[in-house]
């Protein structure tokens, strides 16, 4: 009989800067990137993966979780190296609209759309599962429609600028995304700003 290699445990490294933190999860040297980069960084991005010994061709795909300045500024930059962008459907439209929060001093690429890896909420698990990486992409809106979440099957969860309760509205849309994350089993939460945080630290909801 046949035995089943091992899953390779999977870590999480920040590369981080300018305040946002842009997230490297790793199953062996299978590698994705979620959150992006401000425009015209590519230089530092490049440089955190180097520090954090992540060669930038590991890289399997980059996810943002939402299409901000902050969380996907150098999508454009990354896919002329070889970072495919792996985009939600419920995110196209937003893309082009990106474009008119910058300056020229940005230095921002326009963001091709059909080049993308663009896939449906269903099919994110079995995307993910080829690379080694066990878990899904949820639709989270609340800081913006097109917000999305990478959940990890161990509870990890990546929200971006999901926003945080508080003791703000819990009939909202935000508190509703916060509510399904842990239904379906979020723990942990891996933010685009500010520390790692335990799931109950949001609310009570």
């Amino acid at each position: 009989m046949m035995s089943r290699a091992k899953p390779v445990q999977v870590t999480i490294v920040n590369v981080g800067y300018l305040s946002t933190n842009y997230w490297v999860i790793s199953a062996g040297t299978s590698r994705l990137l979620v959150d992006l980069g401000y425009p015209g960084t590519l230089g530092m991005m490049r440089a955190n993966l180097k520090r954090m010994d992540i060669p930038l061709q590991e890289i399997r795909y980059g996810l943002a979780t939402h299409y901000h300045i902050d969380h996907a500024g150098l999508a454009q930059e990354l896919k002329q190296i070889g970072v495919p962008l792996l985009v939600l459907e419920t995110q196209v439209a937003a893309i082009p609209l990106m474009k008119q929060w910058t300056k020229p001093q940005d230095r921002y690429v326009d963001i091709t759309l059909h080049d993308n890896v663009t896939i449906s909420f269903d099919e994110s698990r079995s995307l993910l599962e080829r690379i080694g990486i066990a878990g899904e992409i949820v639709a989270t809106p609340g800081h913006s429609e097109d917000s999305v979440s990478l959940l990890l099957d161990d509870g990890s969860v990546f929200t971006g600028d999901l926003t945080p309760l508080f003791g703000k509205d819990e009939h909202g849309v935000a508190a509703a995304s916060w509510r399904l994350l842990r239904e379906k089993g979020a723990t942990c939460i891996y933010p685009g700003h500010g520390p790692v945080r335990p799931m109950y630290a949001v609310s009570e909801l």
